[in-house]
């Protein structure tokens, strides 16, 4: 897919609606919430997630990043926070995307694909048709890294770039992204959008000179 202007951001693992308001004062698209992952950075409560949900406008994007694949469990996360996208780290069972997207009218579905090698690329086409957007991170579902996520670990980016040219779905670009390395990802992959957590963090607070650094490092390479 073609590299839609400006480049959209997203930011993940926030924590509060001060951080949300703080993304979005500088130009982010987006802001993550991390509910029901076993392991990794910024899980927070449902009812957190909740008032981070109503403390922004409702024309941005609000994920929430679980790894749940139980559609009654997921319709609950979404009617209890009142996110308008769930992203998916696991794939759920084929029938099931149908499900919740009967269960969740205009609700958006994403998906995280693991770019561990050149099957990512396999698993891209066969689960695009089913969602609305992938996310093309660096995360290992294999044991015995089952459930580490949030690594800031790059991966190889020429399949991302594969990837991205082949789907009719938009792609954001995640994994180690940081104010570094994201304008030369950026001019690679040619994505959709980025999205980063570890990047603009420190002690797990959101890091306002991060976060502007990386946000200027996107704006001065998007078209």
């Amino acid at each position: 897919m073609s590299v839609i202007s400006p480049i959209q951001v997203k930011i993940c693992c926030v924590q509060s609606p001060e951080e949300a308001r703080l993304a979005l004062q500088f130009g982010a698209a987006a802001v993550g919430m991390v509910s029901g992952m076993p392991s990794g950075p910024g899980e927070i409560g449902l009812d957190r997630i909740a008032g981070i949900v109503a403390s922004v406008p409702s024309a941005v994007g609000t994920f929430l990043l679980t790894s749940g694949t139980e559609v009654a469990a997921l319709v609950e996360k979404q009617r209890s926070t009142g996110v308008n996208t769930l992203q998916l780290w696991d794939r759920l069972a084929s029938d099931d995307y149908d499900h919740l997207r009967r269960a969740l009218p205009g609700v958006s579905l994403v998906q995280v694909i693991h770019v561990r090698d050149s099957m990512a690329e396999v698993e891209a086409r066969e689960i695009a048709p089913r969602v609305d957007a992938v996310v093309l991170d660096s995360g290992n579902p294999a044991v015995p890294h089952r459930w580490v996520s949030g690594t800031g670990q790059t991966h190889d980016w020429t399949i991302s770039q594969r990837i991205v040219e082949e789907l009719d779905r938009p792609v954001l670009l995640a994994g180690g992204l940081t104010s570094h390395n994201v304008a030369d990802a950026i001019r690679l992959v040619r994505p959709y959008g980025v999205d980063t957590c570890t990047g603009v963090r420190t002690d797990d607070r959101l890091d306002k000179s991060k976060l502007v650094a990386f946000l200027e490092s996107v704006q001065r390479v998007s078209p």
